[in-house]
Protein backbone atom coordinates (compact mmCIF):
# COMPACT_ATOMS: atom_id res chain seq x y z
CA UNK A 1 0.00 0.00 0.00
CA UNK A 2 1.27 3.46 -0.89
CA UNK A 3 1.26 6.22 1.67
CA UNK A 4 -1.79 8.42 1.39
CA UNK A 5 0.47 11.40 0.87
CA UNK A 6 2.68 9.71 -1.72
CA UNK A 7 5.63 9.24 0.61
CA UNK A 8 8.16 6.58 -0.36
CA UNK A 9 9.72 4.25 2.19
CA UNK A 10 13.14 5.91 1.81
CA UNK A 11 11.62 9.29 2.64
CA UNK A 12 9.75 7.78 5.58
CA UNK A 13 13.03 6.49 7.01
CA UNK A 14 14.48 10.00 6.91
CA UNK A 15 11.43 11.44 8.66
CA UNK A 16 11.39 8.73 11.29
CA UNK A 17 15.10 9.14 12.01
CA UNK A 18 14.69 12.91 12.32
CA UNK A 19 11.76 12.54 14.67
CA UNK A 20 13.67 10.17 16.92
CA UNK A 21 16.50 12.69 16.99
CA UNK A 22 14.07 15.42 18.07
CA UNK A 23 12.84 13.18 20.87
CA UNK A 24 16.35 12.90 22.25
CA UNK A 25 16.94 9.35 21.13
CA UNK A 26 19.23 9.65 18.16
CA UNK A 27 20.29 6.30 16.72
CA UNK A 28 18.24 4.31 19.24
CA UNK A 29 16.61 2.33 16.46
CA UNK A 30 14.95 -0.19 18.68
CA UNK A 31 12.96 2.19 20.90
CA UNK A 32 13.88 -0.18 23.70
CA UNK A 33 16.78 -0.63 26.03
CA UNK A 34 18.04 -3.58 28.00
CA UNK A 35 20.45 -1.47 29.99
CA UNK A 36 19.88 -2.12 33.72
CA UNK A 37 17.31 0.02 35.47
CA UNK A 38 19.89 1.95 37.46
CA UNK A 39 21.74 2.94 34.30
CA UNK A 40 21.06 6.07 32.29
CA UNK A 41 17.37 6.78 31.57
CA UNK A 42 16.47 7.78 28.01
CA UNK A 43 13.23 9.45 29.05
CA UNK A 44 14.97 11.71 31.58
CA UNK A 45 17.84 12.54 29.23
CA UNK A 46 15.41 13.50 26.47
CA UNK A 47 14.44 16.54 28.53
CA UNK A 48 17.99 17.89 28.82
CA UNK A 49 19.45 20.72 26.77
CA UNK A 50 22.47 20.12 24.53
CA UNK A 51 24.76 21.69 27.12
CA UNK A 52 23.32 19.58 29.94
CA UNK A 53 23.62 16.46 27.82
CA UNK A 54 27.27 17.20 27.04
CA UNK A 55 27.91 17.58 30.76
CA UNK A 56 26.32 14.18 31.34
CA UNK A 57 28.56 12.68 28.65
CA UNK A 58 31.69 14.12 30.30
CA UNK A 59 30.65 12.84 33.72
CA UNK A 60 29.81 9.39 32.36
CA UNK A 61 33.11 9.30 30.48
CA UNK A 62 35.06 10.05 33.65
CA UNK A 63 33.20 7.32 35.53
CA UNK A 64 33.85 4.82 32.76
CA UNK A 65 37.54 5.76 32.56
CA UNK A 66 37.88 5.23 36.32
CA UNK A 67 36.59 1.66 35.99
CA UNK A 68 36.33 0.34 32.40
CA UNK A 69 35.04 -2.99 33.68
CA UNK A 70 31.96 -1.43 35.33
CA UNK A 71 29.09 -2.69 33.15
CA UNK A 72 26.57 -0.03 34.10
CA UNK A 73 29.11 2.77 33.67
CA UNK A 74 30.17 1.45 30.30
CA UNK A 75 26.67 0.96 28.92
CA UNK A 76 25.52 4.32 30.23
CA UNK A 77 28.48 6.07 28.63
CA UNK A 78 27.92 4.28 25.31
CA UNK A 79 24.25 5.20 25.29
CA UNK A 80 25.01 8.85 25.95
CA UNK A 81 27.59 8.86 23.18
CA UNK A 82 25.03 7.42 20.80
CA UNK A 83 22.44 10.01 21.78
CA UNK A 84 24.91 12.77 20.90
CA UNK A 85 25.79 11.27 17.52
CA UNK A 86 29.17 9.78 18.47
CA UNK A 87 28.28 6.32 17.21
CA UNK A 88 31.77 5.08 16.39
CA UNK A 89 32.99 5.99 19.86
CA UNK A 90 29.94 4.34 21.41
CA UNK A 91 30.68 1.18 19.43
CA UNK A 92 34.27 1.19 20.66
CA UNK A 93 33.11 1.40 24.27
CA UNK A 94 30.57 -1.40 23.89
CA UNK A 95 33.06 -3.57 21.99
CA UNK A 96 35.36 -3.26 24.98
CA UNK A 97 32.49 -4.26 27.27
CA UNK A 98 31.93 -7.41 25.19
CA UNK A 99 35.47 -8.50 26.04
CA UNK A 100 34.64 -8.34 29.75
CA UNK A 101 31.07 -9.68 29.44
CA UNK A 102 30.97 -11.94 26.34
CA UNK A 103 27.75 -13.71 27.37
CA UNK A 104 25.86 -10.85 29.03
CA UNK A 105 22.51 -10.08 27.38
CA UNK A 106 22.61 -6.39 28.27
CA UNK A 107 26.05 -5.98 26.74
CA UNK A 108 25.32 -8.04 23.63
CA UNK A 109 22.08 -6.15 23.06
CA UNK A 110 23.88 -2.80 23.35
CA UNK A 111 26.58 -4.14 21.04
CA UNK A 112 23.98 -5.10 18.45
CA UNK A 113 22.38 -1.65 18.63
CA UNK A 114 25.75 0.10 18.28
CA UNK A 115 26.64 -2.04 15.29
CA UNK A 116 23.29 -1.22 13.70
CA UNK A 117 23.75 2.50 14.39
CA UNK A 118 27.01 2.40 12.43
CA UNK A 119 25.44 0.47 9.55
CA UNK A 120 26.86 -2.94 10.39
CA UNK A 121 23.51 -4.70 10.19
CA UNK A 122 24.60 -8.33 9.59
CA UNK A 123 27.05 -8.12 12.50
CA UNK A 124 24.33 -6.54 14.63
CA UNK A 125 21.99 -9.46 13.93
CA UNK A 126 24.78 -11.89 14.79
CA UNK A 127 25.46 -10.16 18.12
CA UNK A 128 21.81 -10.29 19.12
CA UNK A 129 21.44 -13.91 18.00
CA UNK A 130 24.35 -14.78 20.27
CA UNK A 131 22.42 -13.36 23.21
CA UNK A 132 19.04 -14.88 22.35
CA UNK A 133 18.23 -18.12 24.13
CA UNK A 134 15.41 -20.16 22.52
CA UNK A 135 14.37 -21.64 25.87
CA UNK A 136 14.40 -18.24 27.63
CA UNK A 137 13.82 -15.56 24.96
CA UNK A 138 14.37 -11.94 25.96
CA UNK A 139 11.65 -9.68 24.55
CA UNK A 140 14.05 -6.73 24.37
CA UNK A 141 16.43 -8.69 22.18
CA UNK A 142 13.57 -9.88 19.97
CA UNK A 143 12.39 -6.31 19.53
CA UNK A 144 15.92 -5.09 18.83
CA UNK A 145 16.38 -7.78 16.18
CA UNK A 146 13.06 -6.83 14.63
CA UNK A 147 14.12 -3.19 14.34
CA UNK A 148 17.34 -4.17 12.58
CA UNK A 149 15.47 -6.47 10.21
CA UNK A 150 13.18 -3.55 9.38
CA UNK A 151 16.24 -1.50 8.46
CA UNK A 152 17.26 -4.31 6.13
CA UNK A 153 13.84 -4.21 4.46
CA UNK A 154 12.78 -7.58 5.89
CA UNK A 155 9.46 -6.39 7.28
CA UNK A 156 7.78 -9.81 7.55
CA UNK A 157 10.66 -11.24 9.55
CA UNK A 158 10.77 -8.08 11.67
CA UNK A 159 7.09 -8.29 12.58
CA UNK A 160 7.48 -11.92 13.54
CA UNK A 161 10.11 -10.81 16.05
CA UNK A 162 7.72 -8.18 17.43
CA UNK A 163 4.93 -10.74 17.72
CA UNK A 164 7.20 -13.07 19.65
CA UNK A 165 8.14 -10.19 21.94
CA UNK A 166 4.47 -9.31 22.49
CA UNK A 167 3.73 -12.91 23.40
CA UNK A 168 6.12 -12.40 26.32
CA UNK A 169 5.07 -8.85 27.26
CA UNK A 170 1.59 -8.12 25.85
CA UNK A 171 0.93 -4.41 25.22
CA UNK A 172 4.55 -3.39 25.84
CA UNK A 173 4.55 0.15 24.37
CA UNK A 174 8.05 0.04 22.89
CA UNK A 175 7.30 -3.15 20.95
CA UNK A 176 3.92 -1.88 19.78
CA UNK A 177 5.68 1.29 18.64
CA UNK A 178 8.25 -0.70 16.71
CA UNK A 179 5.46 -2.61 15.01
CA UNK A 180 3.81 0.68 14.08
CA UNK A 181 7.04 2.07 12.66
CA UNK A 182 7.49 -1.15 10.68
CA UNK A 183 4.17 -0.50 8.96
CA UNK A 184 5.13 3.13 8.36
CA UNK A 185 8.32 2.04 6.61
CA UNK A 186 6.21 -0.36 4.54
CA UNK A 187 3.93 2.55 3.48
CA UNK A 188 0.88 1.33 5.42
CA UNK A 189 -0.21 4.40 7.39
CA UNK A 190 -3.54 3.08 8.78
CA UNK A 191 -1.85 0.02 10.32
CA UNK A 192 0.99 2.19 11.60
CA UNK A 193 -1.50 4.49 13.31
CA UNK A 194 -3.37 1.57 14.89
CA UNK A 195 -0.25 0.21 16.58
CA UNK A 196 1.13 3.62 17.57
CA UNK A 197 -2.21 4.61 19.12
CA UNK A 198 -2.24 1.40 21.11
CA UNK A 199 1.37 2.01 22.18
CA UNK A 200 0.62 5.59 23.19
CA UNK A 201 -2.28 4.44 25.38
CA UNK A 202 -0.06 2.19 27.52
CA UNK A 203 1.58 3.06 30.80
CA UNK A 204 5.24 3.78 30.14
CA UNK A 205 4.73 5.27 26.67
CA UNK A 206 7.32 8.00 26.14
CA UNK A 207 7.57 11.12 24.00
CA UNK A 208 9.07 9.25 21.05
CA UNK A 209 5.92 7.21 20.68
CA UNK A 210 3.72 10.29 20.87
CA UNK A 211 5.81 12.13 18.28
CA UNK A 212 5.84 9.18 15.90
CA UNK A 213 2.06 8.94 16.24
CA UNK A 214 1.80 12.66 15.47
CA UNK A 215 3.89 12.15 12.34
CA UNK A 216 1.72 9.28 11.10
CA UNK A 217 -1.48 11.26 11.72
CA UNK A 218 -0.03 14.32 10.00
CA UNK A 219 1.06 12.31 6.97
CA UNK A 220 -2.58 11.34 6.52
CA UNK A 221 -3.55 15.00 6.26
CA UNK A 222 -5.01 15.43 9.77
CA UNK A 223 -2.69 18.27 10.71
CA UNK A 224 -4.68 19.82 13.57
CA UNK A 225 -4.99 16.45 15.26
CA UNK A 226 -1.28 15.78 14.74
CA UNK A 227 -0.36 19.06 16.43
CA UNK A 228 -2.56 18.24 19.42
CA UNK A 229 -0.84 14.87 19.80
CA UNK A 230 2.63 16.41 19.43
CA UNK A 231 1.99 18.99 22.15
CA UNK A 232 0.07 16.83 24.64
CA UNK A 233 1.23 16.97 28.27
CA UNK A 234 4.32 19.03 27.50
CA UNK A 235 5.58 22.38 28.80
CA UNK A 236 4.65 25.24 26.49
CA UNK A 237 8.16 25.77 25.10
CA UNK A 238 8.71 22.08 24.37
CA UNK A 239 5.24 21.73 22.83
CA UNK A 240 5.93 24.69 20.56
CA UNK A 241 9.27 23.21 19.48
CA UNK A 242 7.67 19.85 18.73
CA UNK A 243 4.92 21.45 16.65
CA UNK A 244 7.45 23.48 14.70
CA UNK A 245 9.46 20.35 14.01
CA UNK A 246 6.36 18.41 12.98
CA UNK A 247 5.38 21.17 10.56
CA UNK A 248 8.90 21.18 9.14
CA UNK A 249 8.79 17.43 8.53
CA UNK A 250 5.40 17.60 6.86
CA UNK A 251 6.42 20.63 4.79
CA UNK A 252 9.52 18.80 3.58
CA UNK A 253 7.34 15.85 2.62
CA UNK A 254 5.01 18.10 0.61
CA UNK A 255 8.00 19.60 -1.17
CA UNK A 256 9.16 16.09 -2.02
CA UNK A 257 5.73 15.37 -3.51
CA UNK A 258 5.95 18.46 -5.68
CA UNK A 259 9.36 17.42 -6.98
CA UNK A 260 8.03 13.96 -7.65
CA UNK A 261 5.12 15.40 -9.64
CA UNK A 262 7.52 17.45 -11.79
CA UNK A 263 9.72 14.40 -12.38
CA UNK A 264 6.65 12.39 -13.28
CA UNK A 265 5.59 14.90 -15.92
CA UNK A 266 9.07 14.86 -17.44
CA UNK A 267 9.07 11.07 -17.46
CA UNK A 268 5.65 10.93 -19.16
CA UNK A 269 6.85 13.29 -21.86
CA UNK A 270 9.80 11.03 -22.57
CA UNK A 271 7.58 7.95 -22.78
CA UNK A 272 4.98 9.58 -25.03
CA UNK A 273 4.63 7.78 -28.37
CA UNK A 274 5.74 9.81 -31.43
CA UNK A 275 3.03 11.29 -33.63
CA UNK A 276 2.48 9.18 -36.76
Amino acid sequence: MRLASGLRASTAIVLVSSLLLMAGCAKDMTSTGSIPQDAVSTSSLAKLSVTELDEKVSAAGAKYKANPKDKIAGLSYAKLLGMTGRDEQALAVVRQMVIYYPKDNDVLSAYGKSLAATGNFPQAIDAIDRALKPDQPDWRLLSAKGAILDQLGKSDAAREMYRQALDIVPNEPSVLSNMGMSYLLANDLPSAETYLRKANAQNGADSRIRQNLALVVGLQGRFDEAEKIASAELPAAEAKANIQYLRKMLTQQNAWNQLKAVDGKKSNKKKKAPVQ
